[in-house]
């Protein structure tokens, strides 16, 4: 595992924080930093201290896509070469939808295009006001590829033609009213409101439990209703055997407060 510059890792209270650390490029993202943020998201899973995740970053943006003069190296790659880069990114916003942790997003700045795309796939996003959104790919002759797999799912088909077709950025608060974001927060309240949520989702909720839930929104979607009922019943037996539940059940019955 190479040495992380371009993202930072730290580890409080059981919340893990991975922080995109490319300020001066407004936190674009190049071939480097996806590889280092999927190492950082890696470790994440695996880490016994960490029950949840905070995706924030440094300086003014919180991400302004990919970096152009990276876009412009691409196109001297052969189409093999391209395909090798796409799944790349491909692999980060699937590891982060996918992911058995609960990912929040601390959205200080503007968040475009694969920005855009990383607040997309977290689970949680909160955002300062004056932070704009949106997916710019359309004004630069490029598409919004990978990303629309994910938005389609959380926003549906007519928002999310809104904003990948017209190229527009949108406000903190439109996004909020399309689903795109979560919260809207000031910014002096932002780190304090992210903490506490982050603190309520590690005290009162079973990790184990939140990884299946999150397992189980990922895979149903594709399912027709039968197919996504009979996995529901199995998930739903699985999770009656499981530690957690059995934990939780003895705890409310004995009237004990549960220690996750």
């Amino acid at each position: 595992m190479e040495e992380m510059t371009l993202v930072k890792y730290q580890v409080a209270n059981r919340v893990a924080t991975i922080t995109l650390n490319r300020p001066e490029k407004r936190n674009a993202l190049n071939a480097e930093m996806v590889t280092q943020l999927k190492q950082a998201f890696a470790q994440a899973e695996e880490d016994e201290n960490a029950k949840v995740i905070v995706l924030d970053a440094a300086g003014d943006s919180f991400c302004a896509g990919a970096d152009l003069a990276y876009l412009q190296q691409l196109q001297n790659n052969t189409f093999e070469e391209n395909l090798a880069d796409s799944n790349h990114l491909k692999e980060l916003f699937l590891q982060i939808y996918q992911h058995p942790k609960v990912v929040i997003a601390k959205i200080q700045g503007h968040a475009i295009a694969g920005g855009c795309g990383l607040a997309t796939v977290c689970d949680f996003s909160f955002t300062v006001p004056e932070a704009k959104f949106g997916y710019t790919e359309v004004r630069i002759g490029f598409i919004p590829a990978i990303v629309k797999v994910f938005l389609l799912r959380k926003i549906g088909e007519g928002k999310a033609k809104s904003l990948l077709l017209t190229g527009e950025l949108i406000p903190a608060e439109l996004a909020e009213s399309m689903g795109l974001v979560n919260t809207v927060v000031e910014a002096i309240d932002l780190d304090m409101e992210v903490a506490n949520f982050a603190q309520m989702l590690v005290q009162k909720n079973s990790g184990q439990s939140m990884a299946f839930t999150k397992q189980m929104i990922a895979a149903v979607q594709s399912m027709d209703v039968e197919e996504g009922l009979n996995y529901a019943a199995e998930m739903n037996a699985k999770a009656r055997a499981s530690e957690d539940c059995q934990k939780g059940i003895a705890a409310f019955l004995n009237k004990e407060k549960i220690v996750w």
